[in-house]
């Protein structure tokens, strides 16, 4: 029997890439409504709904498609909002090609595309804050029973969901964020041209509306203890991310010009950097960046250093495209944005111009040999084939560790082996009652949509473990 709908999926309107290259505004423009309703009638609806199983939020992704098909927009809105706390956010940066799309029964049709599941999520979400956010906060205005209270250590995506589900259920939540504006690495970590600004607000904005009280400027560990949050509230939700840089440690790491990925997007996007002056953190503007890594981090790095005006930016990977981590989708846009790529590379060493500024990068070609832990061929040197090139900036993006500010003054708190802190993965328990973690302070550096999956599990727990074990204060 022939399909009567397209094998591809609805093209979707972008920034032209010599345009977008030069500014920080959104590459990906988002589907119109009636665009929406062409893609919507892409998905069969079937049985099975796989899709579902590979949300790590299990969103009833069938039932708010059916909704966009029958241009039914508050109910595809409604739906959302039943699983997801942040689905505009999810739409924008969810890698949904590897998790609900790699599984449609559309996408398994020879010769068919998934459906565009993750831009459809966009598509209602954005419609969402634009048309009906007054009327949508009311139907999700938090229980008035009063449960209990809670606090939420992190306001990244972990803490956020946790904090919106249990405000739902009636809890008193309160989140306590390190920095001056809330979000985490949504706000911090993520360029405006991928995840706007406005779009995080909008987020946080609607978990206000729910009774979350948000404060900021706190560093748990320091400005309050954990003890003393442990006397005020019931149960604890620590999602404080990893946010502590890793550095490969060769020679010339020292030098002016030579940074992490998470200091460079912090200074760009939680700073506003590359408005300067307007704004007073400045950002150096170089002309030869080299990026060492191949993760989205490592895109987004190389990305905002063309818009700043760099001349030439190349990424630095140690093994080959196959293996790269980056969405494709990023890999895509990075590649029309003229950034090279330099595969099979490491760089050892970082070269002083003698003032202790960085002139260039001397690196060595590498190969593929025997699968590591990870179940990719460990990248190894090849003897002789060290090269350099000129370089005023570097940028290493090569993965982040758990803060030590928080956990070195909590120590019952049991650790991993690699210093995250050690969580049932369902429902974020740890060795302390009443403690629970999520996010990347447990997985390490991971997805947005994973740490929100962590979230909505222990959701889950902490509202169990109020109701069967603690009397609530």
């Amino acid at each position: 029997m022939a399909l009567d709908f397209s094998k591809e999926k609805t093209p979707i309107k972008e920034q032209e890439p010599k345009v977008r290259s030069k500014n920080f505004e959104e590459v990906c423009l988002g589907y119109t409504v009636e665009e929406g309703i062409l893609e919507a009638g892409r998905c069969i609806d079937c049985k099975t709904k796989p899709c579902v199983a590979g949300c790590p939020v299990a969103i009833d992704i069938p039932g708010f498609i059916k909704c966009i098909k029958n241009n039914d927009m508050p109910g595809a809105a409604a739906i959302l909002d039943e699983y997801t706390n942040l689905p505009a956010v999810c739409g924008r940066v969810c890698p949904q090609e590897t998790q609900c799309e790699e599984l449609c029964t559309v996408g398994k049709i020879k010769g068919f595309e998934p459906v565009a599941i993750g831009k459809l999520e966009r598509l209602v979400a954005d419609w969402k804050y634009a048309n009906t956010k007054k009327e949508v906060a009311k139907k999700s205005k938090k229980s008035d029973v009063k449960m209990g209270k809670v606090a939420v250590i992190g306001s990244g995506p972990a803490g956020l969901t946790v904090a919106g589900d249990l405000a739902k259920l009636g809890y008193e939540v309160k989140i306590y964020e390190a920095l001056h504006a809330a979000g985490g690495v949504l706000t911090y970590g993520i360029p405006e041209f991928r995840l706007p600004m406005k779009i995080v607000e909008m987020e946080i904005g609607a978990m206000k509306d729910l009774g979350i009280d948000i404060e900021c400027n706190v560093v748990v560990g320091k400005t309050i203890t954990m003890q003393e949050i442990m006397q005020e509230f019931d149960a604890c939700f620590i999602a404080v991310g990893a946010g502590t840089p890793l550095f490969q440690g060769i020679t010339g790491t020292n030098l002016n010009g030579v940074y992490s990925a998470s200091e460079y997007l912090t200074r760009i996007n939680l700073m506003h950097g590359y408005k300067f002056p307007e704004y007073d953190t400045p950002v150096i503007k170089s002309k030869n960046v080299v990026v060492i890594g191949g993760g989205n981090v490592a895109m987004d790095a190389a990305r905002c250093a063309k818009r700043l005006g760099a001349k030439n930016v190349t990424i630095v990977y140690r093994r080959t495209l196959k293996e790269l981590p980056a969405r494709i989708e990023e890999y895509h846009h990075a590649v029309e944005e003229d950034i090279n790529f330099n595969w099979l590379t490491n760089p050892i060493e970082y070269v002083n111009d003698g003032k202790g500024q960085l002139c260039a990068v001397k690196c060595i070609k590498m190969e593929l040999g025997e699968p590591d832990d990870s179940g990719r061929r460990r990248p190894v040197p090849i003897e002789g084939s060290e090269f350099t090139f000129d370089a005023d900036c570097a940028i290493e993006a090569i993965g982040q560790a758990s803060n030590k500010i928080l956990l070195d003054t909590f120590p019952e708190l049991k650790l991993n082996k690699w210093g995250n802190i050690e969580a049932d993965p369902e429902t974020g328990e740890t060795s302390v009652p009443g403690i629970f973690a999520g996010g990347d302070i447990v997985t390490g550096a991971a997805t947005v949509i994973l740490a929100m999956g962590a979230g909505k599990g222990a959701a889950v727990a902490i509202d169990s473990y109020i109701k069967n074990r603690y009397k609530p204060k």
